[in-house]
């Protein structure tokens, strides 16, 4: 059987998201404690701290925990957007073929976990969360594969890591519709304007990265002020950035290449220190088996799994898809359990949902214990399997 080639690239990416699964769980942990410890108070108004300024009309004073939510984590969908970009030039995505697998297993792990949450959710002041149990956390699903060894075929994590990517960009869109506040059309346009300058200038053949950096963060700065999550820009820039074939020349290469170790090892633990501080004293039963909290834990621990099992199968069935190589029904329930792990892009979505309240505290503990259940039984499923001759 012939061994799937992956690019040099790809494998920098797998290895930087396993170290920074590994990371983000010491990150949770270390939060967790810190938040319920004698120094809990002192912890979380350390991200309380307001920074940055008022000039004319504009309001650009917040408090740590809103810089990093809104402003780190453009960076990291940034990195999101090179690898969507990369993938749908040259990798997984390139070949419609190859892609529809993981298309379509992503929008069936989308769907499925959306839909049990608003069946438990519908017409409660909570429906508004129905997006928390629909994206992948790529850091901590790519981690916990790592974890099998050598039982892993390289079909099994290009699937994964190209479902993950599918499942942020679909998350990134349900952002962007419904999780937009006071809202203002004028700043949409001119940002938008700006990534169609930016898009006009690599068309053109303009390949100097500064010029896209800077036209990224006016771009960022009038998003934000449009009322649509800031994040987006990241996305909208990604897109924006030349690339080319020949890869290491590429701008897109590099920046992506560059990206790595700062989104992996610095935004990513920020993240999880700023917004995984839960303070379990006073804790209730009732708010722990809330509509809410069951809708988001059984969307990630069965709406993930079963949505991306069951669609998985139907395209195969439909022949609009086929078995990549190596990768078998195992390992498909495996990497549908992994999709169940939410974490990063779930809290987010309960910050955007909910903002800083109870109901957001009880769905990130439902966040926690679903991702938890999902990325063990998928880590046991896979750990199951014989030795990979790959």
């Amino acid at each position: 059987m012939m061994k799937t080639k992956l690019t040099t690239l790809f494998l920098e990416f797998f290895e930087s998201e396993q170290a920074s699964g590994i990371i983000l769980i010491l990150c949770t942990i270390t939060s967790l404690a810190l938040a319920n410890s004698p120094f809990g108070e002192n912890f979380r108004d350390f991200w309380q701290i307001k920074i940055g300024f008022d000039l004319g009309g504009f309001h650009l004073k917040y408090d740590l925990e809103h810089w990093i939510n809104d402003g780190l984590m453009a960076v990291f969908f940034l990195l999101i957007g090179l690898e969507i970009e990369r993938e749908l030039y040259i990798g997984e995505l390139s070949d419609m073929k190859s892609a529809s697998l993981p298309i379509i297993a992503a929008i069936g792990g989308m769907v499925t976990p959306a839909l049990i949450y608003l069946l438990h959710n519908w017409g409660a002041e909570t429906q508004n969360g129905f997006g928390i149990p629909m994206a992948t956390d790529i850091a901590f699903a790519l981690g916990i594969l790592s974890l099998a060894g050598n039982r892993i075929p390289a079909t099994l994590k290009i699937f994964l890591a190209a479902l993950a990517i599918i499942d942020d960009l679909g998350a990134i869109i349900v952002i962007a519709l419904f999780y937009s506040k006071d809202f203002s059309l004028i700043y949409l346009g001119l940002g938008l304007g700006i990534f169609l300058l930016l898009l006009a200038m690599n068309f053109s053949g303009v390949r100097r990265l500064p010029v896209y950096l800077i036209g990224g963060l006016v771009m960022w700065f009038l998003i934000f002020q449009s009322g649509i999550h800031a994040a987006i820009a990241g996305i909208l820039l990604a897109f924006a950035i030349p690339f080319d074939q020949e890869q290491k020349s590429s701008l897109s290469y590099k920046l992506e290449h560059f990206l790595h170790k700062p989104v992996a090892f610095i935004i990513m633990p920020l993240f999880a220190l700023a917004n995984t501080g839960i303070v379990l004293k006073g804790i209730s039963i009732e708010g722990l088996i809330s509509l809410n909290t069951i809708g988001i834990f059984l969307g990630l621990l069965v709406g993930k799994p079963l949505g991306i099992i069951l669609f998985s199968l139907l395209a195969i069935k439909l022949r609009l898809s086929q078995w990549p190589n190596g990768m078998f029904l195992n390992h498909l329930i495996g990497a549908g359990f992994l999709g169940g792990i939410g974490f990063t892009m779930a809290i987010f979505v309960t910050f955007l949902a909910f903002g800083d309240t109870e109901i957001a505290q009880y769905s990130k503990i439902a966040i926690l214990l679903g991702s938890f259940l999902a990325g063990t039984i998928g880590y046991l499923i896979l750990r199951g399997q014989p030795l990979n001759s790959q």
